[in-house]
């Protein structure tokens, strides 16, 4: 049977929940969808489709993706851009599109960090896995303490002069080389638009650093990954560890993390959570969008109803300075 195209829903607007990003024109969806894990070529692409349009017609309109997603590297994007061309290309100037390279993509010296020679080639590659002109924000997707800082922003400023992205920005560069970035940037004309970075209840080092702080006092946005830290800071391990769980089929998530102890402060959380009217994903996510300066928060999600319930924590950011306590203290 040949489905009907896709019509995204006239309501996606109606409960939409947006943020000013840094200083700057953009708003972009609290909640943005990210495409690390779940839409690769080992992820059925119906499942994908029906998490976009999910995403979509309940007012996300950031999109979150990478060179290097998948596996295999490159198929994140080419899922992106086979369900961007049968059913979204009517919205292109709706979606809010971010892809990054930095990481390990291709054999070699030029498959790797962040010279000049990798970053753009590695954009043009994106772009024709996307299927897209351009992309809305390219980042330097981390620091590279080899190649010159001026070599890898000079890159992103030519990048975005030639039109192939619309805003350039950084993920995980240090405080320092952060600075230097927004400096750099800002005094070639190319404002940065938005600085990624790791913000979850488990791990604070983006607000114990001052990188948080360096975003907001240069008028940056800050997008925030793993605010569930892996998946920890939901209810899955809480009666084990699943077979089908991150912690048994993941390289940055191991069984020996989820240790006796760390399941006693997974409950705790829940158990405010609960009190709160929420599940403890969603405040997670919700502690996460209550800090000052975050604009967005970037989710993964293996399901439809997953991310409507993800999508629900950024109706209820607000936290009593106890409820905030008992949060640090646990």
């Amino acid at each position: 049977m040949i489905e009907p195209p896709y019509s995204a829903s006239p309501t996606r607007y109606d409960s939409a929940q947006m943020e000013r990003c840094g200083r700057s024109g953009i708003l972009l969806s609290k909640i943005s969808l990210g495409f690390w894990h779940n839409f690769g070529a080992t992820s059925p692409i119906y499942k994908s489709r029906a998490i976009m349009h999910t995403a979509f017609d309940n007012g996300i309109t950031s999109f979150d993706l990478a060179n290097n997603y998948g596996p295999p590297y490159g198929s994140a994007e080419e899922t992106f851009g086979k369900i961007f061309k049968s059913d979204f290309k009517p919205y292109r100037d709706e979606m809010f599109i971010s892809t990054k390279a930095g990481y390990d993509m291709w054999p070699g010296p030029y498959g790797n960090w962040g010279s000049r020679k990798y970053l753009m080639a590695s954009l043009d590659q994106s772009l024709k896995r996307m299927g897209l002109d351009y992309v809305d924000v390219f980042y330097s997707h981390r620091f590279d303490p080899e190649t010159p800082m001026d070599e890898t922003l000079t890159a992103l400023v030519d990048i975005v002069r030639q039109g192939k992205a619309l805003y350039a920005g950084i993920s995980r560069w240090p405080r320092q080389a952060e600075e230097y970035a927004y400096a750099f940037l800002e005094n070639h004309g190319c404002h940065c638009l938005l600085f990624q970075d790791r913000l979850n209840i488990f791990d604070r080092e983006s607000v114990s650093s001052g990188k948080l702080q360096a975003s907001i006092d240069a008028g940056v946005g800050f997008i925030a990954f793993s605010p569930l830290a892996q998946g920890l800071l939901t209810n899955r391990y809480l009666n084990g560890i699943p077979q089908d769980s991150r912690a048994t089929n993941s390289k940055f998530l191991n069984t020996d993390q989820i240790t006796p102890e760390l399941i006693a402060r997974i409950q705790k959380l829940s158990e405010l959570a609960c009190k709160r009217g929420q599940t403890l994903a969603q405040m997670a996510v919700s502690w996460v969008l209550a800090h000052q300066g975050v604009t967005s928060a970037i989710v993964g999600s293996s399901s439809p109803e997953q991310l409507l319930d993800t999508v629900k924590s950024a109706e209820n950011i607000s936290f009593t300075q106890e409820e905030l306590d008992i949060i640090d203290q646990i």
